[in-house]
C-alpha cells in the first residue's frame, strides 16, 4: 500500500513552528501576522514544487490543486489551519494541512492518477484568535461573509478583518466571485488531532468522526450594589459575585443530568467590576460556551441554566441578564464518507472507532455545500490549545497514511469508485 514519509511531516510541522511570535512559551501565529505569512510562504514553496495551481482568495484561503485525468471532474478537498490561539500548541490545525501536503507530494511522488482533481486547502483565521471569530476564512469560502461583514469585524486594535487582509496583500474584495461552489467539489477531508482524552484513553491511533456537537455562546450579567467590603454586614449585600458563583458552580452538574450525557458547559471567562480587593462587586459578567450533538438537551441544558440564574439572582437580590452571542448547529457527517474511511482503516489494519467532535472545524462549514469527512489521532493527555499539546509521530503516520488511502478512493485511483456518476 502507498504510504506517506513521516519524516517530511515532521520537518514541515518543524519548520511551520519555527514561525512563532512567543518562542518559549507556546506557538502563536495569528491570521494576518508576520509569522502567518512566513509559514504561508513555505507552503507555497512547497505546492510550487509539486506543480500545483495555486489560487488564493480575499482573505488568504489557499487553495492548491492538483489536475485530475478529468480536469473538469469536481474535486476532492483536503486540509485544515495554521493558525492558533495565543501559546498554543505544535498540531492544531497544522497537522491536517501538513498531513494533506504529504498526501498529495505522495501521490505525486509515486506518480499516481486520479480521476478526479485533489485539492489541499488551508483556510485563514480558524480559530478566531485574531478578530474573535472563529471559522472565518471557511465561512469566507462557503459565501456566509460579505465584503461588508469584513470590514466590521475588528481586532483588538481596532483594526478590520477587511484592512488585515488588504495589508498582508489579499484583495477582499474581489471574495464575492471567490465563492466555492457546491458543483467544483465532490468532497472534503479533514485530519485533525481530537484535542479530547478518548482516543488516549483507549489507545486508539485513529477516529473517524460522526458528528460535530452544536454550540451555543452566552454572557451573563449579574447586578448588585458595589460597597466597602468591611463596613457592609454579610445580610445587608446585593452581592453579584455571590449570586454568579453559585450559579456558575451549578454548571457541572446541570450538563451531567441531561437526557443524552454528551452536553459539556463551561466558563471560561469572568470580570467584576471594580475589581478591587476592598470592594463589593457591582456587577459580574461571564461566559457560557455549552454543547452537545443532541440539540434537545442542550436547549434543555440552556433552559435549567436560566432557571438557576434566575434562582439565584432572586436569592441574592440583584438583578441578571442573559444574552445570546452566537453559536452553530450540530454537524452530522455523511455516512457514505465515514465508510469508506472506516473501509481503508480496515484494509491498512488501522484499529480505529467512530465518535463525535466537542470542537468545531472548517469541515462544518464546508459541509454546508459538499459531503464531509473527517479523521482524528489522539491528543496526548487530552491537551489541546496549550504549549503542552502532544500526538506521536506514530498516530500521527497512521492518520496521514489513512487520509492518503481514503483520498485515492474518494478521486478515484486504481479503478475504485464512490458514486461518480451522481457526482458529475
Amino acid at each position: 500500500m502507498t504510504e506517506v514519509n513521516v519524516e517530511r511531516i515532521r520537518r514541515d510541522i518543524e519548520t511551520i513552528c519555527s514561525f512563532n511570535a512567543t518562542p518559549g512559551r507556546g506557538y502563536t501565529r495569528f491570521s494576518f501576522s508576520k509569522e502567518d505569512s512566513l509559514a504561508r510562504e513555505y507552503l507555497l514553496s512547497e505546492c510550487s514544487k509539486l506543480g500545483l495551481e495555486i489560487t488564493v482568495d480575499g482573505v488568504g484561503n489557499i487553495r492548491a490543486r492538483l489536475e485530475g485525468v478529468d480536469s473538469q471532474a469536481p474535486s476532492v478537498m483536503t486540509g485544515s489551519h495554521i493558525d492558533t490561539v495565543y501559546q498554543g500548541g505544535m498540531f492544531d490545525g497544522l497537522l491536517g494541512t501538513v498531513g494533506a501536503l504529504e498526501a498529495i507530494r505522495t501521490i505525486v511522488e509515486k506518480g499516481l492518477k486520479t480521476r478526479h482533481p485533489v485539492e489541499l486547502v488551508v483556510f485563514s483565521e480558524e480559530e478566531g484568535s485574531n478578530f474573535s471569530t472563529p471559522l472565518a476564512g471557511s465561512k469566507a469560502m462557503v459565501g456566509r461573509y460579505s465584503v461588508e461583514d469584513l470590514k466590521r469585524l475588528k481586532n483588538a486594535s481596532g483594526v478590520s478583518m477587511y484592512e488585515a487582509a488588504k495589508e498582508a496583500g489579499y484583495e477582499p474584495d474581489e471574495l464575492p466571485g471567490q465563492v466555492l461552489k457546491p458543483e467544483e467539489v465532490k468532497a472534503m477531508l479533514e485530519l485533525h488531532i481530537e484535542q479530547s482524552v478518548v482516543l488516549d484513553s483507549e489507545r486508539l491511533p485513529v477516529g473517524i468522526v460522526e458528528a460535530i456537537a452544536a454550540i451555543q455562546t452566552w454572557e451573563i450579567d449579574v447586578s448588585g450594589v458595589a460597597n466597602h467590603a468591611g463596613a457592609t454586614p454579610m445580610r445587608l449585600r446585593n452581592d453579584p459575585m455571590a449570586a454568579a458563583s453559585k450559579v456558575i458552580a451549578a454548571v457541572r452538574d446541570l450538563a451531567r443530568a441531561t437526557s443524552s450525557g454528551t452536553t459539556v458547559g463551561t466558563v471560561g471567562r469572568i470580570h467584576c467590576e471594580p475589581n478591587v480587593t476592598n470592594v463589593i462587586p457591582g456587577r459580574v459578567r461571564f461566559s457560557l460556551d455549552a454543547r452537545d450533538v443532541d440539540t434537545a438537551s442542550l436547549e434543555d441544558f440552556v433552559e435549567a441554566f436560566r432557571r438557576e440564574l434566575e434562582k439565584q439572582s432572586r436569592l441574592h437580590g440583584v438583578e441578571s441578564e442573559i444574552r445570546f452571542l452566537g453559536g452553530s448547529e450540530a454537524v452530522f457527517l455523511p455516512g457514505e464518507i465515514t465508510e469508506i474511511i472506516e473501509t481503508e482503516a480496515r484494509e491498512r489494519g488501522i484499529a480505529c472507532r467512530r465518535m463525535n467532535s466537542g470542537a468545531v472545524h472548517d469541515a462544518c462549514l464546508l459541509a454546508t455545500i459538499t459531503k464531509v469527512g473527517m479523521i482524528f489521532v489522539p491528543s496526548i493527555g487530552g491537551r489541546s490549545h496549550v504549549p503542552e499539546e502532544n500526538t506521536s509521530y506514530e498516530d500521527i503516520e497512521a492518520g496521514c497514511n489513512l487520509l492518503l488511502g481514503t483520498l485515492l478512493k474518494l478521486a478515484g485511483q486504481a479503478g475504485f469508485r464512490c458514486g461518480e456518476a451522481s457526482e458529475r
